[in-house]
């Protein structure tokens, strides 16, 4: 690829349903971007969980950081404002649906994902941050009602 050029973004799926996967999918987009410390990406937390905004914001950072640590190769990541998802946003809320309720589908998934097979970190992360969202009123269901 040529510098300045910009890699295609297969957009595979539609935006999920559920303000609680819309609002997972923009916080990863944000922190993708702008990095784990986005003022947006905490302020989208606090007004969807208010004062217990802390413990998602922590794990979700975790979270991010510990893909990027662990992955052996480039995630793509849509702009914020991008109607669709990429392959890799699309396996990554596969993975977090799966996280709590199929928990062996999942480290597939995520080891796709990272590309690697040392993907437990992450599948930790992804269960701890779905556990933080459901607690919370926000689950991680892809198949939850819009």
């Amino acid at each position: 690829m040529a510098y300045g050029e910009s890699p295609s973004l297969d957009l595979a799926r539609p935006l999920p349903g559920g303000y609680g996967n819309r609002l997972f999918l923009f916080v990863v987009r944000r922190m993708a971007s702008a990095g784990v410390n986005d003022a947006h990406a905490a302020n989208a937390m606090l007004g969807a969980f208010g004062r217990s905004y802390r413990r998602p914001l922590i794990l979700m950072r975790a979270m991010m950081l510990e893909l990027a640590r662990a992955s052996s190769r480039k995630i793509l990541v849509a702009p914020c404002c991008c109607a669709r998802m990429t392959a890799d946003e699309a396996l990554t809320m596969d993975a977090i649906s799966n996280a709590l309720r199929a928990p062996q589908e999942a480290y597939e998934q995520v080891a796709s994902l990272l590309g690697s097979d040392d993907a437990l970190g992450a599948l930790t992360c992804l269960q701890a941050v779905a556990q933080a969202h459901a607690d919370l009123g926000r689950p991680l269901d892809l198949y939850a009602a819009g």
